[in-house]
């Protein structure tokens, strides 16, 4: 019986893969695609943030059944999802909780390949198509933040489409182009709910996997920073290399599923995280003629929203926060290190990534916080240091001593 069911397996795998080529994709991505043995906790957030972005789509479906986006029945309907819908309270806090932890895990993604230098070559195309896709989070995040139609969404949308204005000659027509119009109304609104719903998810997941098929094709790195392709055995299989799968699907499983606790917990007892997650005013319905106290973005856009406010010049501003992320996709011609890895890096290059750890988490406190003289100064020496990671790295980096490499990877 045993024999006839693998026998019937067989034949249909046989159909399957003379019209796709399913098992040379099985064998290629998964089970004979060989990464680095010494992963450690650092590599579990790239399987994180795939496993978010799976969970966005599919609370965004239902959510997008019972959603009209128009300025009079937006905020409306969200009250109906999370009031009248079975489980309709569970879809919208899954999605709102998610578009946080979707940022948790991919500025930890960020944060691993920058200790571990894997935006070195030849991997300079994959953190590039990474950068691409936070730059389309961002926007997506952005986008989603209006839906709710609350009063920090209609605010929030004013104020940052606003800056567009500071672009010389050009300004006023983008503007207008953004909104729809002279002020942010349902036309706008109209706009954003087709960015997020379509454009930018289906941008996210051409990205996701050009990026996925790139990091395959040029293999992963790892802690050490040590390629290892250069050392195979007879067969070619590289001597530190094992197979992910089943070896790293399992154990992403197991980190998967303390992820999900971790992530079911805030669900389901602090969703708003103090109005962090969802900001208090967002319950009131937009009312253009109420300006809230403070207008903040969402915490995950916070620091290059503190780095505008510390400008007193629009236009000046908006550079420097536009610049600071256009650094980070330079990056990989920025760092003039012999080797990887923060293991084996010089005193300067490991000063200098908790200077900016620092500097970056003290301006994404900044930017939630109101407006103070010490405040503005503070959040000015952050943005200096910032910029000072990325402007400095071909100096330090080039001029530290490293420490030797290892013939193979360690751990």
């Amino acid at each position: 019986m045993i024999e006839k069911e693998s026998n019937k397996q067989n034949r249909f795998m046989e159909w399957v893969d003379k019209r796709y080529p399913w098992t040379d994709f099985w064998k290629k991505h998964l089970s004979e695609y060989y990464a680095p043995r010494n992963f450690n906790f650092w590599y579990f957030f790239g399987s994180f943030s795939l496993l978010v972005f799976v969970m966005q789509i599919l609370s965004g479906i239902w959510l997008v059944m019972e959603y009209t986006p128009t300025a009079d029945g937006s905020f409306s309907s969200v009250q109906h999802i999370m009031r009248e819908v079975r489980y309709g309270w569970l879809l919208r806090f899954m999605h709102t909780t998610g578009a946080s932890a979707f940022f948790v895990v991919v500025y930890l993604h960020m944060y691993r390949g920058l200790i571990y230098g894997s935006y070195q070559k030849p991997r300079e195309l994959v953190w590039l198509i990474g950068m691409v896709i936070y730059f389309c989070l961002l926007i997506e995040a952005f986008t989603g933040y209006v839906l709710p139609w609350g009063q920090m969404s209609y605010w929030g949308a004013a104020v940052i489409t606003s800056f567009a204005s500071a672009i010389p000659y050009m300004g006023d027509l983008i503007l207008v182009w953004l909104r729809g119009g002279f002020s942010v109304t349902g036309v706008s609104l109209h706009r954003f709910f087709s960015l997020h719903v379509i454009a930018i998810p289906l941008l996210l997941a051409v990205f996701i996997f050009v990026h996925l098929v790139a990091l395959h094709h040029v293999g992963s790195n790892n802690p050490d920073g040590i390629d290892i392709k250069q050392k195979k055995n007879r067969e070619g299989i590289p001597l530190d290399g094992i197979p992910f799968h089943p070896y790293y699907t399992v154990k992403d499983l197991v980190g998967v599923v303390v992820f999900l606790f971790v992530f079911c917990l805030i669900l389901f007892f602090t969703p708003k995280m103090g109005g962090i997650f969802i900001e208090p005013d967002n319950f009131v319905p937009a009312n253009p003629m109420v300006t809230p106290l403070e207008i903040a973005p969402v915490w995950y856009m916070t620091p290059f929203y503190a780095m505008l406010r510390a400008v007193p010049n629009k236009l000046l501003g908006l550079s420097i926060m536009a610049g600071a992320v256009a650094l980070m996709f330079v990056l990989p011609w920025l760092d003039r290190s012999r080797v990887r890895s923060i293991r084996y890096k010089g005193t300067y290059s490991k000063i200098a990534i908790v200077i900016f750890v620092i500097c970056f988490m003290g301006l994404g406190y900044l930017g939630h916080e109101a407006v103070s003289p010490l405040r503005t100064m503070l959040a000015r020496i952050f943005t200096l240091g910032y910029f000072g990671f990325f402007l400095l790295m071909p100096i330090y980096s080039s001029i530290e001593k490293t420490k030797p490499l290892p013939e193979r990877v360690t751990g």
